[in-house]
């Protein structure tokens, strides 16, 4: 019942975000949904006992990538004066009780010890628990795709190697 609740609030807010993305009209805005999205489809992975894929979304994309459209945003520059006041009244009030309200529902969760937050460390673990382990991803990985892996690896490395090739490039003016 937990992660059937969980799974519905975060795809709602995944929905939510991907929403914000395309219509914010700040940029700034519109990269923030994208986290938004970024982070509630991790908890989703962690729901659906992918532990490893969702660290890596959290790490690569909501880090990396989100980082690098933030530099982007500041490169290009968003001067934009914005009206700060608040137009729905009471807005903090209900943002506090929303918050408050997680909390405790978290708490009550986990006091109750009706919900294993990591089923692979249990006693008797499901064998779907598993799954989304690093050894369960990296065995296949590195022995039976390892040769795909490294030509993937080899393809980034040029292509970053290309990359910085253009970026130096200057046309000599006649």
């Amino acid at each position: 019942m937990v992660e059937a609740l969980l799974f519905v609030t975060m795809a709602l807010s995944a929905l939510a975000g991907a929403v914000t993305v395309v219509m914010a009209r700040n940029t700034v805005y519109s990269a923030m949904g994208l986290l938004a999205t970024l982070f509630s489809v991790a908890v989703i992975y962690v729901v659906q006992l992918a532990h490893l894929v969702a660290a890596v979304q959290v790490i690569v994309y909501a880090g990396a990538v989100m980082t690098l459209f933030l530099f982007v945003i500041m490169l290009i520059g968003v001067d934009l004066s914005e009206d700060t006041d608040e137009r729905l009244p009471r807005q903090r009030m209900w943002v506090g009780g929303v918050a408050l309200l997680i909390v405790v529902l978290a708490a009550v969760v986990t006091v109750s010890g009706s919900f294993s937050w990591v089923p692979a460390a249990v006693a008797d673990p499901v064998a779907e628990a598993a799954n989304g382990t690093v050894q369960a991803i990296a065995e296949p990985l590195f022995t039976k795709w390892v040769l795909a892996f490294e030509a993937t690896a080899l393809l980034l490395t040029i292509a970053a190697a290309g990359a910085i090739a253009l970026a130096q490039f200057r046309r000599v003016r006649v």
